[in-house]
């Protein structure tokens, strides 16, 4: 398994995988969604691989969401035109859809479309350094509305995503959006403790646990609803001029 963008690691039962692109902050661009999509694929097909893990390379940030430069085209007439992409997108619900358990250890900040894949994971590790935001409402999107309430209520959940405001490591174990929050040198190794413990039990027992919490926690005319109302929300004009302005935000403040 060998990617541009990811570094898959094996051992016994778990696979880590790790978003690699630092110098971005690990943000999703075309590339690293689709390889982070065939990543679990492939690992999900391994009936050697019992629990995967995902997380980040450095030591700043686990995933700052999609890759707010490549998000920025050139529209038809040469003036700059905010879009918003479908892998990162599709990457993010790829997550959601894997049958094996899904661990994330959140290394840094997990911000937009970062806060929703760690969210999709089954369980949060997160180190002191983290930091989480679910920025939809500010770029005129829906993000995380799925799954926020199942993790720390209904009202938490409309608080976070209404105000689109960052929470630190401490305040995400208050309100359980984590299970832990360790040292970052501690971090490697408390997830893979937990991710030994996972694989060393029935397969059977974990998935169908899984599936089992899965059916009497979500719902799936919530999920159709979130997508259906981002694909309208993403052809209003208000999301584009707020896409727009986030993506030259962030790309002067990185120098791009």
């Amino acid at each position: 398994m060998n990617y541009e963008t990811l570094i898959v690691d094996r051992e016994g039962a778990v696979a880590t995988v790790r978003l690699n692109r630092p110098d971005k902050h690990n943000a999703l661009n075309a590339r690293l969604s689709q390889e982070l999509i065939d990543a679990f694929d492939v690992l999900e097909a391994d009936d050697g691989v019992g629990v995967i893990v995902l997380t980040g390379a450095g030591e700043k940030a686990f995933c700052a969401g999609a890759d707010m430069a490549e998000a920025v085209g050139g529209g038809p007439t040469g003036e700059s035109e905010a879009i918003a992409p479908a892998a990162p997108a599709q990457a993010v619900a790829r997550v959601l859809r894997a049958h094996k358990p899904v661990i994330a250890a959140v290394n840094g900040y997990a911000y937009g479309g970062g806060a929703a894949l760690a969210a999709n994971c089954d369980f949060r590790i997160a180190s002191e350094n983290a930091k989480f935001r679910f920025v939809g409402a500010s770029y005129g999107l829906v993000v995380g509305a799925f799954q926020l309430p199942r993790i720390v209520g209904a009202a938490m959940a409309k608080e976070l995503m209404f105000t689109a405001r960052t929470i630190d490591a401490a305040e995400a174990l208050r309100i359980g959006l984590v299970n832990h929050v360790v040292p970052l040198g501690k971090l490697a190794s408390t997830v893979d403790e937990l991710a030994q413990a996972t694989a060393a039990n029935s397969r059977a027992a974990v998935l169908a646990s899984k599936e089992v919490i899965d059916l009497a926690t979500s719902s799936d005319a919530a999920l159709k609803r979130e997508m259906d109302v981002n694909r309208e929300l993403r052809a209003s004009d208000e999301h584009r001029e707020r896409f727009q302005a986030a993506a030259e935000r962030v790309t002067g403040e990185k120098g791009d």
